[in-house]
């Protein structure tokens, strides 16, 4: 009898790890799951794959919004949100087709055309941006590229200059620019350039003919060859799917190197234009988009841009739960309604967030190599004033 109920335990024990998997010296590992892989990751790759992303783009939202708060907390201080504000120096008359634009020559939206706006009133703007917390002061021309705008330039680097002095962070956006142009640029003391890339690839074509893929591209490689970070985002509400989604954060994240900050615009229908009667995005694909990009760009800024006065106060939150750290704030965002200074100051305030000192990314890089994560003692110090280098 013992003999049998010997030989019915073995067969019964074998039983049992067939059913529950039980690990053997020779049984394979499976390799972590690419969540895994950015949850355990000590800095930034650039080699990640598009079906990578789709892996982590498609995890339960709940799971992916948590990972993504995790994976913030190790590279960032989540209390500190960048706070920037938007002016348009030169409104309309855009000969670009962009579907989505209330500033296309192209389309009848009501919006009027005018010259660029004086040195002396970007100035004041930027004043009352600082005033009011604002750390880094951003530009927008409405026009496609900066070629013969030699007179311009000129005033646009007297703005960058007269902004910088004041100790902020200065954006511009300009439409496509040539190497020696983003040269002068950063002489100039421009901090960052934006030329967002909008969707993916494939996608793009429905959205705009008159500028390539390629050509946004190669803006980008000539801002970065100059030694400017890198603004680059995308907008969501195109009518483009999720498979657009994951591409654009390809793109992003395949570059030769993340970008430093990384706008996700929800598109704000203007009558007129080709888009102009689009459904709105869901808040879902906002988060998600947001929570995923934080997971495979772990030191980029996540900026919330256009479309953030449809957000309720609560949806804003999660977000900054997610991995975003940065908002446009202020009177107006180009030729669209901002949140104001005083709404996100109530925010704050409820919330426990702060606003970002200027370079307080940058000082906190030097701070750490490369390939470490900020510790916790470094993302709650002040950053002294001698530390902070523009």
């Amino acid at each position: 009898m013992r003999g049998n109920h010997s030989q019915m335990f073995k067969i019964g024990c074998r039983a049992l790890s067939r059913r529950y998997g039980t690990v053997s010296a020779t049984q394979h590992i499976a390799p972590p799951s690419a969540l895994q892989s950015a949850l355990e990751a000590t800095g930034p790759r650039n080699t990640w794959t598009r079906e990578e992303i789709r892996e982590i783009y498609d995890t339960p939202l709940m799971s992916l919004a948590f990972a993504a708060g995790t994976v913030h907390q190790r590279f960032h201080n989540p209390s500190s949100i960048q706070m920037c504000t938007l002016m348009n120096i030169k409104t309309g008359g855009c000969s670009e087709d962009c579907s989505y634009c209330a500033q296309s020559s192209r389309y009848k939206t009501g919006l009027k055309a005018s010259k660029m706006v004086t040195v002396e009133s970007v100035l004041e703007a930027a004043r009352i941006a600082k005033d009011n917390g604002s750390t880094r002061f951003c530009m927008g021309a409405a026009w496609r590229d900066m070629r013969g705008r030699k007179t311009n330039l000129k005033n646009i680097k007297e703005m960058v200059n007269g902004v910088k002095g004041m100790g902020m962070e200065v954006c511009v956006t300009l439409g496509m620019i040539d190497l020696e142009q983003a040269k002068e640029l950063k002489e100039a003391g421009l901090t960052a350039y934006n030329h967002n890339v909008d969707t993916s690839r494939e996608f793009y074509p429905s959205v705009i003919s008159t500028r390539t893929y390629d050509e946004r591209l190669q803006t980008i490689q000539n801002v970065r060859d100059a030694g400017l970070n890198v603004c680059t985002g995308g907008i969501l509400g195109l009518g483009e799917k999720k498979n657009d989604h994951v591409g654009l954060i390809h793109t992003v994240a395949t570059l030769p190197a993340h970008p430093e900050s990384f706008p996700v615009n929800t598109l704000v229908p203007i009558k007129g234009t080709p888009l102009g009667d689009n459904e709105p995005s869901p808040f879902d694909a906002t988060l998600r988009t947001i929570a995923a990009a934080r997971m495979v760009m772990p030191r980029t800024i996540i900026r919330l841009a256009a479309g953030r006065t449809t957000l309720s106060e609560e949806q804003q939150v999660l977000c900054f739960m997610a991995g975003a750290n940065a908002v446009f704030t202020g009177e107006k965002m180009l030729t669209t309604d901002c949140n104001g200074w005083d709404e996100d100051r109530v925010i704050f305030e409820k919330w426990g967030l702060r606003p970002m000192q200027s370079f307080e990314v940058e000082a906190l890089r030097e701070l750490v190599s490369s390939s470490s994560p900020v510790s916790p003692v470094e993302k709650g110090a002040e950053i002294p004033a001698a530390s902070v280098t523009v």
